[in-house]
């Protein structure tokens, strides 16, 4: 009787442990579960900032190129605007010259003028100045007369006003400067001829105040015609051989601009 007992005892026994493990299981799944849920959330919550992150970076990589651009853009423009201005100086530069040259020259035509007033009355400054022969006009006068037409803008006038120049004055020291302007009437419809110009400036006077100038311009004719190597081959000449003159800043803002 006591052995049933003691078997009745034990199959009870096992009955609850049995009970108390599958309680145990079905609790650890439940934690797992709960485990496996939160780092769900976890993870789609890190994903989400990760995203934003991303997508802020891309924002700020987006500001940053068209910041870029935009420096790009206003660097260009502001060395073409410096260019334009450098260019204008250049121009002042040569009117300052010319109305300095021009003024001594009126002021050596009143000295003698005066000269000629105070000097004793001749029979034959009686006779008028209508019966005495045309003065022949000096080499400034002829070279002024030139200039003066094409500043005006009259290139055909003014080209064959310099080529009479040349000719009745081969030796003046203004012949450097009477070929660069010849050849600044041909600049625009006529390239070669130009260049032409202004290399003979080059040749025959390259000791000149023009040189530097003509070599400045054969740039600006190559890169017209996008032979960009020959002319940063003519602004280095520039910058090489004349590095004092006003053209020499123009030829390294040039160099810059075309630097591959």
């Amino acid at each position: 009787m006591s052995g049933r007992r003691l078997l009745v005892g034990g199959a009870c026994a096992l009955l609850l442990g049995g009970c108390a493990t599958n309680g145990a299981v079905r609790k650890v799944e439940t934690q797992v579960l709960v485990l496996r849920t939160e780092a769900a959330r976890r993870d789609s919550a890190h994903a989400a900032d990760i995203g934003a992150i991303l997508r802020t970076q891309e924002a700020v990589m987006d500001s940053l190129r068209s910041v870029r651009e935009s420096v790009r853009i206003s660097k260009g423009e502001l060395a073409e605007d410096l260019f334009n201005i450098q260019q204008q100086l250049l121009q002042i530069q040569e009117l300052t010259g010319q109305s300095q040259r021009r003024l001594s020259e009126l002021k050596v035509q009143l000295d003698t003028r005066g000269q000629q007033l105070q000097a004793p009355a001749t029979p034959d400054s009686l006779l008028g100045d209508s019966l005495a022969p045309a003065p022949t006009p000096s080499a400034d006068e002829m070279f002024q007369a030139a200039r003066a037409m094409h500043l005006r803008g009259s290139l055909g006038t003014a080209r064959a006003a310099f080529r009479d120049f040349l000719r009745a004055w081969p030796t003046s020291e203004q012949v450097p400067f009477a070929l660069l302007s010849l050849g600044e009437t041909f600049a625009v419809e006529n390239p070669d001829s130009a260049a032409h110009y202004f290399r003979e400036v080059t040749t025959r006077y390259a000791s000149s105040e023009r040189a530097p100038t003509a070599w400045y311009k054969i740039g600006q004719l190559a890169e017209l015609r996008q032979d960009l190597e020959a002319a940063r081959d003519a602004y280095q000449t520039v910058v090489r051989n004349y590095p004092r003159a006003p053209e020499a800043n123009l030829a390294r803002d040039r160099l810059s601009a075309l630097r591959p």
